[in-house]
Order: structure tokens, then C-alpha cells, then sequence
């Protein structure tokens, strides 16, 4: 049997509750409202959990953590029938609780609908530390466009502000491959924030290759979004060569370089820097380079 039935390790409060003779008898008439053993079969997984990862070792270290000391904090469900009740939230103490084989969960017992259940779970998805920049932009388009609340209504509701909420939902413009590297950990969310401007998918993609394959840093891939946007008319006067090195020189100073070009094949570098210390940080690139 599980370690977790050996010690009242749920806290004495919620321990006494869960075996008052009182309670019990409560929660056989009307459960609604109260915290109370419940068997894990009888529990569905909520088909709105807005996250689709989980991953196996953090799993693994909470259901040691759940074997040793016990369920802390009760998981909560909602009754949809008789005898089955569905998850609003929790699920991670869910699976870890059934990978240890415990029988029953404390969980605790409400009324919700449809959409106040996929609120909650959205809500509380929000507030995890271990999401990724994706799932939490995903999470919070789908409270504006399934629960139908503004940006600012939303701000208030989860407690960030608007400008944030703006950002993690503009990373879902990116290519799904960005997203999905992104996901993954191969890209930061200020990767994403500059690749955000970058207006086809094509060049979106062109500079996540470089970034994966130069390990460029975030200041660098602003760099590289700063060339690309740069005037039409100054590339089209200027060769191929030319507007391949002005990308390579930019991504090197981490600045926005522009190169003049004649008829006689003389030209001018122009590497512009912001102050004092910007310019020793550019004097130690060439330096490391000899």
C-alpha cells in the first residue's frame, strides 16, 4: 500500500475532517461544498484542460513527493452524475496520485457549468510557474474567445497586466514551428517577442534557423529583425553580397549596420552604437575575435 496511508500527512485540519463521523454523514446526504475521500475511479479528466504536456519526471518527483508526505493541498472536481465526478482542477496531483496506485484522492466537492469550469481550469492553468510561453498565450485567447471577456476584463480576472496578456497572445501569430520551438525550449519568449515583427512566415522561419543553428542570443535576433526591416530602397541599390554581409555585421555588433556602395565598388561600413559602454561592448567582440 501506498507509503502516503501510513502518515496523517494531509494536515491535521483537513485529516479530522475527512474522518469526523459528522462530516461523513454530511457528505452521504449532500456533498456539494465539502472535502471529502474520493475514489479515483470515479473521476474524469477534464476536457477542458487547456494544457496538452505533462511532463513525466516533474510527475514523478510529486508522486514521490505525494508518497511520502501525502495529497497537501485537495484536488477539485465538479459532480456531473450520481457517482462521477469531473476535475476542475489539480490534475498533475491526479496522475502522480495514480501512478503511486492510491485508491482514493481529497478532493473538493462543487457545482459548476460548463463554462465556469473551463474558467477555472484556465485560471488556475495561468497561474502554474512550469507553462510555457505558448500554452499560456493559448490560455488566454481561449478565456477571450470561450468565456467572452475583453483584454481588460481578462487583466483583472487573472491579475497580469493588459500589456503582458498582449505579448503571450502575439506569439501565436509566429509559424507553428517557432511555436512549437518555443514549446520546446529551443527559443525564449524575447526570441519570439522580436520574431513577432517580422511579417512573413518565411523570414520568421529563415531567422529561427539561424537562432537555433548560431545559438544568437535575444539582442542578436533583434539585431537580425532590425536588418531585415530596413528600407527597400537601400537592398535594392545595394548587391546580394553586400546585403548578406549587412546581416552578418549586425548580427555580430548586435546593432543596426548600414552599408553604402558606388560604381566603382568602394563603399562605407556604418556600425552605429548607443553610448560609451555599447561601444566598449562592440571593442571586446573584435577582441575576442583576434
Amino acid at each position: 500500500m501506498a507509503k502516503s496511508t501510513k502518515k496523517p500527512a494531509l494536515g491535521r485540519g483537513l485529516s479530522a475532517l475527512l474522518k469526523d463521523p459528522d462530516t461523513i454523514q454530511k457528505n452521504n446526504g449532500e456533498i456539494v461544498g465539502n472535502v471529502i475521500e474520493l475514489a479515483i475511479d470515479k473521476i474524469e479528466i477534464n476536457p477542458f484542460q487547456p494544457r496538452t504536456k505533462f511532463k513525466e519526471d516533474s510527475l514523478k518527483e510529486l508522486a514521490s513527493s505525494i508518497q511520502e508526505l501525502g495529497i497537501i493541498q485537495p484536488i477539485t472536481v465538479r459532480k456531473i452524475d450520481s457517482d462521477i465526478y469531473q476535475l476542475v482542477s489539480g490534475e498533475r496531483r491526479y496522475r502522480a496520485s495514480k501512478m503511486i496506485g492510491l485508491d482514493t484522492i481529497p478532493a473538493y466537492i462543487r457545482t459548476a457549468n460548463d463554462q465556469e469550469s473551463l474558467e477555472m481550469a484556465l485560471v488556475e492553468n495561468i497561474q502554474r510557474q512550469d507553462l510555457d510561453p505558448i500554452e499560456i498565450g493559448l490560455s488566454y485567447q481561449r478565456l477571450i474567445d470561450e468565456i467572452d471577456l475583453t483584454q481588460e476584463e481578462l487583466s483583472k480576472r487573472v491579475g497580469k497586466k493588459r500589456s503582458t496578456i498582449t505579448n503571450y497572445m502575439r506569439l501565436l501569430k509566429l509559424d507553428p514551428i517557432i511555436q512549437t520551438g518555443i514549446r520546446d525550449g529551443f527559443l525564449s519568449m524575447g526570441h519570439g517577442r522580436a520574431l513577432v515583427n517580422v511579417e512573413t512566415r518565411e523570414d520568421q522561419l529563415k531567422i529561427y534557423q539561424k537562432i537555433v543553428r548560431s545559438d544568437l542570443s535575444v539582442r542578436k535576433t533583434e539585431a537580425l529583425v532590425r536588418q531585415l526591416k530596413s528600407p527597400e530602397k537601400e537592398k535594392a541599390q545595394n548587391p546580394p553580397f553586400l546585403e548578406d554581409g549587412k546581416m552578418e555585421f549586425g548580427t555580430f555588433f548586435e546593432s543596426q549596420v548600414s552599408i553604402t556602395f558606388n560604381k566603382d565598388g568602394k563603399g562605407v561600413i556604418h556600425i552605429p552604437f548607443e553610448s560609451q559602454q555599447d561601444f566598449s561592448r562592440m571593442k571586446k567582440l573584435l577582441k575576442r575575435e583576434d
